[in-house]
């Protein structure tokens, strides 16, 4: 459900903004979740990440045993 908000914006921001056809409501969306993903606290950080793993298990461990058994690409190309 989407709810009105009344936010004040300098007027020639908001007019390149209109000339260059910015969504405004998008940009203040993605604003507001990038502003609430970094506020995260470090438990909810490790649950992401935990959830995450989990997820993708099957594919992560697949992974980690191939360059177990094969190497990595680049292990000829270091020089250290």
């Amino acid at each position: 459900m989407n709810e009105r908000v009344t936010i004040e914006l300098d007027a020639e921001v908001l007019k390149r903004a209109r000339e260059a056809g910015v969504d405004l409501s998008l940009v203040l969306k993605k604003a507001v979740d990038r502003e609430l993903h970094l506020r995260r606290s470090d438990e909810q950080r490790k649950a992401e990440a935990d959830r995450w793993y989990q997820e993708h298990k099957e594919e992560v461990d697949s992974y980690n045993e191939f360059i177990a058994e094969n190497g990595l690409f680049s292990d000829d190309l270091r020089k250290f």
